[in-house]
């Protein structure tokens, strides 16, 4: 494994980066509380065309309500929840309606940018370089002290973690390969490339790998279903003992394809498609994120004995399920 480790001092010096943008973050969003009452919730609109003018205007700050060190986990919700954005994606954009909601249910939530390491600028509005790029691996570790930082903040024994595609997949192999299993008691992921994809076929053209992954970094290269990482990673289980796992997956999605090779096999899986008993839902890769719908299976994954119906509207591409600010 060591080929897949950091130096030290590269690490140390990427750590207190990453450290400072948390930090600057917290204090831009510290006018939201850490927590709400019904009476002074936060705002939540799930709209992807919103969070993308929220993130061209506001570039590196935490998504509403995250990143408040003074936030104590309360009893009924006694794990803070780690958000893990997706490829050339940020914390800015990717959790702009799921984190104030979130908050809005008493989470502690905490988010970071990670995997900039590429340079690369091509990528969601909010942050620069491009969040993601970077070979997953690395990006592991960036995952590994991230958590280890909210774990010691909060005083919490474990965390949940909740992640959007590249997100949803890169934890386990935090938690298969570098010990994260006994932090970790839920991973929640959003159309996650658990077995990789073969980008509408795309990948297997000749040239096309090598083209994506100078387009767009590192991790692009290592989620193609016949890359060496996704067969290192699905060599054995595709969960480790311990650990709870959610997939909530849309049948249009257009990056993760097929679409079935975002879900798991094992007995700690619970995989849901969010077209079943719904198929006025067309929420696609980017707008599962930002998803009313999906957004409520994210809550009932994080606290079963209070779940409720999710709601079937209609739920465009990109965009997800456009509501009123509530």
């Amino acid at each position: 494994m060591a080929n897949l480790t950091r130096d030290r001092s590269a690490r140390t010096a990427r750590r207190r980066r990453r450290l400072g943008v948390v930090l600057a973050a917290a204090a831009v969003s510290a006018t939201f509380p850490a927590s709400a009452a019904a009476d002074d919730a936060l705002p939540v609109i799930n709209s992807g065309a919103a969070a993308f003018a929220h993130a061209a205007a506001h570039p590196d700050t935490a998504p509403a309500g995250a990143n408040d060190d003074s936030c104590t986990p309360s009893p009924e919700h006694p794990r803070p929840v780690v958000l893990v954005h997706g490829t050339v994606e940020n914390m800015t954009f990717n959790w702009y309606s799921l984190s104030p909601r979130l908050v809005n249910e008493g989470y502690c939530v905490f988010a970071f940018n990670y995997g900039q390491d590429s340079g690369l600028g091509v990528g969601a509005p909010g942050t620069f370089p491009a969040g993601g790029t970077a070979a997953i691996p690395d990006s592991a570790v960036e995952l590994a002290e991230f958590v280890d930082e909210v774990r010691d903040t909060t005083g919490s024994e474990k965390v949940d973690i909740v992640g959007h595609s590249q997100g949803g997949m890169l934890p386990r192999y935090y938690l298969g390969e570098l010990g994260g299993a006994d932090a970790v008691e839920h991973l929640v992921g959003l159309s996650p490339s658990n077995h990789g994809t073969d980008v509408l076929g795309l990948s297997k053209l000749p040239g096309v790998p090598e083209l994506l992954q100078a387009g767009l970094g590192d991790s692009v290269r290592d989620q193609l279903a016949d890359s060496e990482f996704m067969a290192e990673l699905n060599a054995g289980d595709d969960t480790v003992p311990g650990v709870d796992y959610t997939v909530i997956q849309t049948k249009y999605d257009e990056v993760v394809t097929p679409h079935t090779s975002a879900f798991l096999d094992g007995p700690q899986v619970t995989n849901v498609l969010l077209q079943d008993g719904c198929e006025i839902n067309l929420t696609d890769h980017i707008g599962i994120a930002f998803d009313r719908r999906a957004e409520q299976y994210v809550l009932n994954a994080l606290d079963p004995d209070n779940a409720v119906e999710p709601p079937c509207v209609p739920s465009p591409p990109f965009n997800g399920a456009s509501t009123e600010a509530r």
